[in-house]
């Protein structure tokens, strides 16, 4: 007897929890539409966990026992709660048939229903809904896969293989799956959230909130690995003199072998930052061609007037996040609204122009926005209100009866 591959005995582990991806949806569907006999054994699976309300499946299963079982719950009357056709529909089959035809048929029958549960509540896509504060990774196909906090979960291709394999807060793709042409993944982190990747070289990727990440499943050789960054991410690249590895971002690119640094390019952020932390990185313009610079551990080279640019910094600013922290060092509060936002999730609308004038040095760690707030009015008076997740910030009252 046939016995279900075990990707997509995992696969059917998800759709009976209802916890089943687009992407698994698919492949499932592409299996069950190769044969009869895999629908067959799919409906067969599927009566068998209806009925016992159990999740028992393994390739090893004693399948001829569970059909068994299945037959000796023909020879009780129908219930109607097992079978969601017209009773009309149901008594013209077993009037018509005789004694052995009639457990046939209703056996057929329970297997066609079993397929008629899958169509039902899964082939709608209209249905598949993204929530809004969700961890998303967009597969190859287009298709979204929701990543859920500290959860436990397998990424599959197209053609069924599983390339990674997700456990907690880490995404980690395997380097044993072929494949001669590149394909993507795209993970998006929103904001409130940070994330940790692992390529199929490696190199461990740290997102941070309000990033957008688009890599290869896995490298080919012979070609650079390139990578596509919007946000903020910290690299730990795996040494690979073959293959230089490059971060292409908003109007910078990075070139490394094998090192540690960190890329801020956000679209709301006035210039594209990236710091060396350690080993050697050349940063490249998009905008002016063949001009590059090349970093030291302690620099940061950055975009500005049309031409790249160096200076020395203090690492541990740039890097604090990857560890839950925010740390400011003589920045603006312009500046720090925007990582405010990114970082707890929230909308902060300054109507006190004299804010921004204030330069702000302070770390945090365990606090909450208002915390963080409070700790500012230290540095000069406002006022401000939290509704839901807007924060306004005014002028302080004192002052406008003044």
């Amino acid at each position: 007897m046939n016995t279900i591959p075990p990707n997509i005995l995992a696969i059917i582990s998800t759709y009976t929890s209802k916890e089943i991806g687009e992407v698994e949806f698919v492949v499932l569907k592409q299996w069950i539409d190769e044969s009869s006999e895999n629908e067959a054994l799919f409906s067969e699976y599927l009566l068998f966990y209806k009925k016992s309300r159990r999740i028992a499946f393994a390739e090893t299963a004693d399948k001829d026992k569970a059909w068994q079982n299945i037959l000796s719950q023909l020879e009780r009357p129908l219930e109607s709660a097992n079978v969601r056709e017209k009773p009309k529909y149901r008594r013209r089959i077993i009037k018509q048939a005789s004694a052995v035809m009639k457990y046939a048929a209703v056996v057929i029958f329970f297997l066609t229903m079993g397929y008629f549960y899958f169509q039902k509540d899964f082939l709608d896509k209209s249905a598949f809904k993204v929530p809004a504060e969700a961890i998303t990774l967009q597969l190859e196909n287009g298709a979204i896969q929701i990543i859920k906090d500290d959860g436990s979960s397998q990424i599959i291709d197209a053609n069924g293989n599983v390339v990674g394999s997700q456990k907690g807060n880490q995404l980690v793709y395997s380097n044993t799956v072929v494949k001669d042409s590149l394909v993507y993944n795209t993970i998006n982190v929103p904001y409130g959230k940070r994330f940790e990747l692992q390529l199929s070289d490696g190199t461990s990727v740290h997102l941070n909130s309000g990033t957008s990440l688009k890599y290869p499943v896995r490298f080919i050789k012979g070609e650079s690995r390139q990578v596509f960054l919007d946000g903020e991410a910290y690299f730990d690249v795996t040494k690979d003199s073959k293959h230089p590895f490059v971060v292409r971002s908003n109007d910078m690119d990075v070139k490394v072998l094998g090192t540690r640094f960190n890329v801020t390019s956000y679209h709301k952020d006035e210039k594209t930052y990236a710091v060396l932390v350690e080993g050697s990185v050349a940063a490249y313009s998009k905008l002016i061609e063949n001009e590059h610079v090349l970093l030291k551990p302690g620099n940061r080279a950055y975009f500005e007037n049309k031409q790249l640019k160096t200076e020395a910094v203090d690492i541990d600013k740039y890097v604090a996040w990857v560890s839950g922290e925010l740390m400011f060092i003589d920045d603006s509060f312009g500046v720090i609204a925007n990582k405010l936002e990114r970082k707890y999730n929230v909308d902060i609308v300054n109507n006190y122009d004299d804010l921004n004038d204030i330069v702000i040095t302070a770390t945090f760690k365990e606090e909450n926005i208002y915390q963080v707030l409070k700790t500012f009015q230290t540095y000069k008076a406002f006022d401000f209100t939290i509704n839901n997740r807007v924060i306004t910030i005014t002028k302080p009252k004192k002052m406008q009866q003044n």
